[in-house]
């Protein structure tokens, strides 16, 4: 019983449920489309974002698969369920062909475009997982373009238009997050053979990320900045007020790099976002304050 309970619980792990944190980019479209009240808007971004959250586990157990002898040489990842061998690869097939088919099932009962998002999702893994991870700069950017695919899903993928500026920033951010999850990684090997573990690490170092982690956090701040006061922002949500929640999102990226820089954090935005009170506040904050904005 015991025992049984342990392997349940273990490949739970393996889904990594803390990760569908990153999936509420779906809800972006809905938030920014004025469409919280529309019922079948609704329905449909909470099986986008449903579907993600089981696509996004099926990745995942095919990441830790695929890395299983890496992870093992690493301090925090060798006690993932696979490296570990807490999971055998045959249960962990089954849970793999079990999300994707659940994932793309729910894409399906929602449209062909989020269908086809998915499949683009899917596809641009693969890529990584064949060799694009192992290409400097490349990397990041596929990591960028999977949380952008999550926003194009929120938004195309049910029926919304995204608007140019939140893409950008959008992408800004998510390039944030890629380049500081490769500076964590650096100061979490430190001392040890960093290329055995990720063989792209050797051609990054701590000044190269840092000075690219401050370009892209300024270009979120601008393109953030320039949609709140953009003319067709106020025209779409008749108010010139979005601007107030500039200051959370300045907050939220200047905490990160502290915990980055002063906490030996940053390597997983979702572990970040769940453990780190700031984090929370400066998220919290700007919800409320886009919502009232926006009501």
């Amino acid at each position: 019983m015991c025992r049984a309970v342990k392997t349940r619980s273990a490949a739970l792990k393996l889904l990594r449920p803390h990760q569908w944190v990153k999936n509420t980019f779906v809800f972006v479209g809905l938030l920014f489309g004025h469409a919280w009240g529309d019922a079948a808007l609704l329905t449909a971004s909470v099986c986008a974002f449903a579907a993600f959250c089981a696509l996004s586990s099926a990745v995942y157990v095919v990441n830790d698969w695929i890395d299983r002898e890496q992870d093992r040489a690493h301090p925090v990842k060798c006690r993932r369920p696979l490296a570990s061998g807490q999971v055998g690869g045959l249960a962990a097939a089954f849970l793999a062909v079990g999300c994707l088919a659940l994932g793309l099932g729910l894409a399906a009962y929602v449209g062909t475009p989020l269908v086809l998002i998915a499949l683009a999702y899917l596809a641009l893994n693969l890529v990584y997982n064949l060799g694009a991870k192992h290409v400097v700069l490349l990397d990041v950017f596929i990591i960028a373009a999977g949380f952008m695919l999550r926003i194009l899903a929120g938004t195309l993928g049910v029926g919304l238009s995204p608007s140019h500026w939140l893409l950008l920033c959008g992408f800004s951010l998510t390039l944030f997050l890629g380049f500081a999850k490769r500076r964590a990684e650096l100061t979490a090997l430190r001392g040890r053979d960093a290329a055995s573990h990720r063989r792209v690490l050797s051609h990054y170092s701590p000044a190269m990320l840092d000075k690219m982690i401050a370009v892209v956090i300024s270009a979120v701040v601008v393109t953030y900045s320039l949609y709140t006061v953009s003319p067709e922002t106020i025209a779409l949500h008749g108010t010139h007020n979005l601007i107030y929640t500039v200051p959370f999102v300045l907050y939220g990226l200047f905490r990160y790099v502290f915990l980055l820089h002063r906490r030996e954090g940053g390597g997983d935005p979702a572990v970040e976002l769940l453990r780190d009170r700031h984090l929370q506040m400066a998220v919290l904050g700007w919800l409320a304050v886009t919502v009232v904005m926006l009501s």
